[in-house]
């Protein structure tokens, strides 16, 4: 076994190099205890089943309720202790052993011991089918729990999982009281529900409207890059959800708010002129990306999404719709995550390229305009995703791009369900945007895999059809990052799987996505975990 440090040191390897990241300002002024913050969100959480907190509106809730095993800090990466003290290791990392503080428990008063820890991950890292309750995606080769003494847990995997210590670390990984590991995943939506061991806990929840934390006076065990240790410095959060952006900003500007999220660009000058703070943590993972499902027989062939690519201005894109904060993509990974390789040169615009593929593939220009082939037109549909920034107005543009060459792209519009349904069709939606927020290779896993997110609609995933596309050496590559314990190797096929990804032509990568908030110059010490979400534990109000 190797000591917990050692293991440290084994996993930081991998972050060595850009890390990027966000800064909080620190205040000279005294710390104020007390007052209420508002908090502007701009969609509704769906459900706080910690392996969902993925949507950044459930994330922002599951990281003030909730703690993990270990803090992944946000400067070095390195990931540190937490409710786990220290851990061990073995060799071939199948097995993982952690010692946990004695004095933390639930807000039900229920211990967070080595058996609460044992079913979160148990529960976690197989789902539960009975109660509907998936597994994690960050969880990966997972076998069992072995309780060793009240504070000691142990995990067992079935092959190696060098991911898992990071993973121990993300708001998929909160810790919940076991009681709520017997529940439905229905009842998981409801906020009132969710009991962890975090600083604040739910006191109300309107579904869709609005939900309020309020601090808990007991305690005593935030990580140590948020010390000092006690309670949270604000009574209470309240988060009112606020879907249209005018109004969301107009109602931070007047005053009327202390904290927002998805700021959009062109509203970026306006809160830092009007003397508030802009925030802008990145989210290190799988850039912003337009990603192709091959089952489609118009997409299937690779000189078709190759031509695509190529017919995309990302740098046009940028400069018209977005600011700074919003880097151009330079591979299907973050330029601050570990294992990232430049792939700029493979992703520049070339129109009449694209125009030669396309022909090359059959797809003629009519004098209409349009590309056919066989009688039938090359149009692509692909639906607004709300959770991106710009998400249309990008859209609308590359429309607008592809035009030029001949393909038409079809903006999709319906309700929500009707949304979920076609995005599982790769008859009704050929493309499809993404993006995948994790500071560990195995993000690529999350997003590609067919078990996982599974972007490409790949056979063996979720589908409402019977998926016929796979590509077993992309799939073989990403489930060799999950299990690869040489740091060095592992970075090896992390450069792998980019080059698959883009040599296939499977994604447009856009840009690099970050979340921006806005805060008022009142609001003090606001920090973020390691991909972006807003950490309130330390946060403080100057008195009116």
């Amino acid at each position: 076994m190797r000591h917990s440090f050692c293991a440290t040191l084994a996993v930081s390897a991998l972050f060595v190099g850009n890390v990027g990241g966000y800064t909080p300002p620190l205040s000279a002024a005294p710390v104020q205890q007390g007052r209420t913050l508002l908090y502007l969100e701009k969609q509704a959480h769906k459900s706080l089943y910690p392996p969902a907190g993925g949507f950044y509106p459930n994330g922002g809730i599951l990281a003030q309720v909730t703690d993990r095993l270990t803090w992944q800090n946000t400067q070095t990466l390195r990931v540190e202790p937490w409710i786990a003290t220290s851990w061990q290791i073995n060799a071939d990392n199948t097995v993982y052993t952690f010692t946990l503080r004695p004095d933390v428990t639930f807000s039900d008063g229920t211990p967070v011991d080595a058996a609460a820890v044992a079913l979160n991950f148990d529960t976690y890292g197989k789902g539960n089918k009975a109660l509907h309750l998936p597994p994690s995606e960050v969880i990966n080769n997972y076998d069992h729990s072995e309780v060793l003494d009240p504070h000691t847990v142990r995990f067992y995997f079935s092959k190696p999982a060098p991911g898992f210590l990071q993973g121990t670390s993300v708001i998929g990984s909160g810790l919940v009281s076991p009681h709520l590991l017997h529940k439905p995943l229905e009842q998981w939506g409801d906020g009132r529900n969710i009991i962890g061991s975090g600083p604040f806990v739910v006191q109300d929840d309107v579904p869709g409207k609005s939900i309020t934390l309020r601090a808990r006076p007991d305690y005593t065990w935030g990580p140590p890059e948020l010390a000092p240790q006690g309670p949270a410095r604000l009574d209470a959060i309240r988060i009112l959800v606020v879907p249209e952006d005018s109004i969301r900003i107009g109602a931070f500007l007047s005053g009327q708010a202390d904290f927002i999220r998805e700021v959009e660009a062109y509203d970026e000058g306006q809160i830092t002129r009007s003397g508030n703070r802009l925030y802008a943590p990145s989210t290190r993972g799988v850039n912003d990306s337009v990603v192709f499902r091959p089952d489609n027989d118009k997409v299937a062939d690779r000189r078709v999404r190759l031509a695509l690519l190529r017919a995309t201005d990302r740098e046009e894109i940028l400069r018209t719709l977005f600011s700074p904060h919003y880097p151009l993509a330079r591979s299907i990974l973050a330029s601050d995550t570990q294992g990232f390789q430049d792939h700029s040169a493979e992703l520049g615009y070339d129109p009449e390229q694209a125009r030669h593929l396309l022909d090359e593939a059959g797809w003629l220009q009519h004098p209409d305009g349009w590309r056919y082939r066989n009688g039938q037109i090359l149009s692509l549909g692909i639906h607004v995703s709300a959770p991106h920034p710009q998400s249309r107005s990008m859209l609308v543009l590359l429309a607008q791009q592809w035009r030029k060459v001949g393909v038409r792209l079809d903006i999709l519009t319906g309700s929500p369900a009707m949304v979920v349904l076609d995005d599982l069709d790769p008859h009704t939606t050929p493309l499809y945007q993404a993006e995948v927020g994790r500071a560990d290779p195995d993000v690529l896993k999350s997003a590609y895999y067919p078990t996982n997110r599974n972007v490409l609609l790949q056979k063996g995933g979720q589908s409402q059809h019977v998926a016929h596309f796979t590509d077993p050496e992309c799939n073989r590559l990403l489930l060799a990052v999950a299990s690869e314990t040489d740091p060095k190797r592992r970075l090896e096929l992390v450069a792998d799987v980019q080059n698959a990804i883009l040599t296939n032509a499977y994604s447009i990568p856009i840009f690099e996505e970050p979340q921006v908030f806005a805060g008022a110059a009142h609001v003090h010490d606001m920090h973020f975990e390691a991909v972006g979400r807003p950490v309130f534990y330390r946060t403080w109000l100057d008195q009116p």
